[in-house]
């Protein structure tokens, strides 16, 4: 992987802004791995994509982490700060180049993980567990039952949670929780990270504030958009002071 230049960040910001969220988090990762075709990485598990998206990530705005979260209880306002290396999983999704295998409630089932075509193909669906049971039989390979072979509207709720489980513990960075607390109310709970949607916030955010700052300087000395892009953040700053921002 390589690192991505301001220029190549705007790019990816441009064409991310009429995309859907999960087509984003590919076309992030298709910038900073251009010898790997598009398709290859949304066939990726989502774990395997979400550790590509951490270590772009830190090499494009650094190891530390900083967001805010409402407390479910009493909706205080908490921030959170953490590094990257505390989430990031060893060896994520280590099983995921060959389908996995399961006996549970007298089925024999195999499976492949999930990846970024799974969920664009469910992000329509506003029922969960519709959803839910939409993106396991795409991930269904094979379920029997003795000699019968079922699909996934015949599987028990026991043994889709059981696919589920296993899919878990194979690919864990697809399942990111962090374990919070609040300071106000003492209320704890976990809560799923999405460094697809953090890495995109934070990406735009950045991306409006350069574009700000382009204004200002080409408005103050006729400088190119280029030009200004192409400057060190620090010498840029010494710049918008003097223009008056």
């Amino acid at each position: 992987m390589r690192g991505l230049e301001a220029t190549e960040l705007l790019g990816v910001w441009e064409r991310g802004l009429a995309q859907p969220p999960t087509q984003r988090a590919i076309t992030m990762l298709a910038s900073a791995f251009p010898e790997v075709e598009p398709g290859a990485l949304a066939r990726l598990s989502v774990g395997q994509r979400d550790a590509r998206l951490l270590t772009l990530r830190e090499s494009t705005f650094g190891p530390r982490l900083a967001g805010t979260v409402s407390c479910p209880e009493c909706a205080q306002r908490l921030e959170m700060v953490f590094n990257i290396d505390d989430i990031r999983v060893a060896d994520p999704a280590h099983e995921s180049a060959e389908n996995l295998t399961l006996s549970v409630a007298g089925h024999d089932l195999e499976f492949r993980l999930p990846n970024s075509v799974d969920l664009a193909a469910i992000a329509g669906e506003p029922d969960e567990s519709v959803a839910r049971r939409a993106l396991l039989g795409r991930c269904l390979v094979s379920a029997r039952k003795g000699d019968a072979q079922m699909a996934i509207g015949d599987l028990s709720e026991p043994a889709l949670a059981a696919v589920v489980e296993r899919m878990a513990q194979a690919d864990p960075q697809a399942n990111l929780e962090l374990d919070l607390s609040c300071p106000a109310c003492h209320w704890r709970w976990k809560a799923l990270f999405d460094i697809a949607a953090f890495y995109w916030t934070e990406l735009n955010a950045w991306a409006q504030r350069l574009m700000h700052e382009v204004h200002v300087l080409a408005t103050a000395y006729g400088w190119r958009e280029a030009d200004i892009v192409a400057m060190h953040p620090t010498r840029r700053r010494f710049y918008l002071e003097m223009a008056g921002e």
